[in-house]
C-alpha cells in the first residue's frame, strides 16, 4: 500500500495541483509564505512601497489565521467543532455562517454532490492521517446516518442540525473562503495587483498587462507536465483532482473526493479545474462537479454563467464550459 503522507500532501499540493508560480515573470514582488489550515499558502503582492506591502501581507495572513480559528474542524474551540459537539446546533460567527450558507446553497443546487456533513466519513477513511484504510460497507453506512443536503438548516446566525451525530467538515470550502477573505484585506491595504494561493486554491489579484497571470493546470496522470494553460485577471481559480491526497492498494487509486451517496471515492473524473469570481464558490463547484462526473457537472456549472470549468474525466477525456475558452492559452 502507498498513500501520501500529511506532511508531504501540505508542503506539495501547491505543485500537484497547480503549476502556478513557475509561469510569472521574475520581477520586483514581494512573497510571503507559511503553513496555514494544513497546507502551504503564498501571497505576492507587487509594489514599490515595500513597508506598505509587508504591512498588507501581515495583515492578510492574520486574518487567515483568524479564520481558521474560527472554521477548522480539528480545533476544539472553532465554529465547525463546537456545532459538530452539539446535539442539534449551535449559533456561529457571522463567517462561519456566510460559509454554511454558500455550502448549503451549492449542496442544494448539486443534488448533494458537495456536502458539508461527511466529517465522520473523512475520519473513517483516513486519508489525513499516516496510515489510511479502506472501511467496511457497514462503517461506511453508519458516517452517511444524517448526512445530506437537508441536514442543516440556516437560520441567521443559528446553525441547526438534524442529526445528533452530525460531523462538520467545511474543507471543501473554507480554504476558499479564506483566501478570499486574505484578497479583501489586500485590496482594502491599496494592493492593486497580487495573488493568494492556499494549496492551489488561489485569486489572481489585477490586470497586469505588461504580466499577465498564466496558471498552468497540472496534468493528472503525468505529474509535474501542464495539461493547459489560462490567463486570468481578478478572478479566483481552483482544481480538485483524485492526484492530491490518496493511497492505493491492490492496483486500485482510493483518494479524498468522496461521493457523499456512495462514501466511496468519486470515479467520474481525474480532474476538475473551476474559474469563478471566488474562490469559496469555484472550491466548492470543483468538488461537486468532481462527483457528478462531466455531463451532470457540465449541467451544474450551467447554473453559475459566472464560471467556467474544464473536466478530465475517469477515461481522460476533455470536457468545457462553453466560457472556457475566453480563458485557455497555450503552454
Amino acid at each position: 500500500m502507498n498513500w501520501n503522507r500529511p506532511l508531504i500532501v501540505g508542503l506539495l499540493v501547491l505543485l500537484a495541483a497547480l503549476a502556478w508560480w513557475r509561469l510569472q515573470p521574475v520581477g520586483g514582488e514581494l512573497r510571503q509564505t507559511r503553513l496555514l489550515m494544513g497546507t502551504t499558502v503564498e501571497i505576492l503582492v507587487d509594489g514599490a512601497d515595500t513597508a506598505r506591502l509587508e504591512s498588507a501581507v501581515a495583515a492578510a495572513f492574520a486574518e487567515m489565521e483568524r479564520l481558521d480559528r474560527l472554521l477548522s474542524r480539528y480545533r476544539d474551540d472553532s465554529d465547525v467543532a463546537r456545532l459538530s459537539q452539539s446535539e442539534g446546533g449551535a449559533t456561529v460567527a457571522a463567517e462561519t455562517a456566510e460559509v454554511i450558507a454558500l455550502g448549503l446553497d451549492v449542496a442544494r443546487r448539486s443534488d448533494g454532490a458537495f456536502d458539508l456533513g461527511l466529517g465522520q466519513l473523512n475520519d473513517l477513511w483516513g486519508l489525513d492521517q499516516e496510515s489510511p484504510s479502506i472501511p467496511t460497507a457497514s462503517a461506511i453506512a453508519a458516517a452517511l446516518t444524517g448526512t445530506g443536503p437537508a441536514a442543516l438548516s440556516l437560520d441567521g446566525l443559528q446553525v441547526s442540525k438534524h442529526s445528533p451525530q452530525l460531523q462538520i467538515d467545511l474543507g471543501g470550502i473554507a480554504k476558499g473562503f479564506v483566501v478570499d477573505r486574505a484578497i479583501a484585506v489586500l485590496r482594502k491595504a491599496g494592493v492593486t495587483s497580487g495573488a493568494v494561493n492556499a494549496g492551489g486554491d488561489m485569486f489572481l489579484l489585477g490586470e497586469r498587462p505588461q504580466r499577465p497571470w498564466r496558471i498552468g493546470i497540472q496534468h493528472p496522470r503525468q505529474q509535474g507536465d501542464v495539461l493547459e494553460a489560462v490567463q486570468i485577471s481578478d478572478r479566483a481559480v481552483v482544481t480538485s483532482g483524485d492526484y492530491e491526497r490518496f493511497f492505493e492498494q491492490d492496483g486500485v487509486r482510493y483518494h479524498h473526493l468522496f461521493d457523499p451517496q456512495s462514501g466511496l471515492p468519486a470515479r467520474s473524473c481525474q480532474s476538475v479545474t473551476i474559474i469563478a469570481d471566488n474562490v469559496a464558490l469555484a472550491d466548492a463547484l470543483a468538488t461537486a462537479v468532481f462527483v457528478l462526473g462531466p455531463q451532470r457537472g457540465l449541467a451544474l456549472l450551467a447554473d453559475y454563467p459566472q464560471a467556467a470549468g474544464l473536466i478530465i474525466a475517469a477515461d481522460g477525456s476533455r470536457h468545457v464550459t462553453p466560457t472556457w475558452a475566453a480563458y485557455r492559452v497555450a503552454p
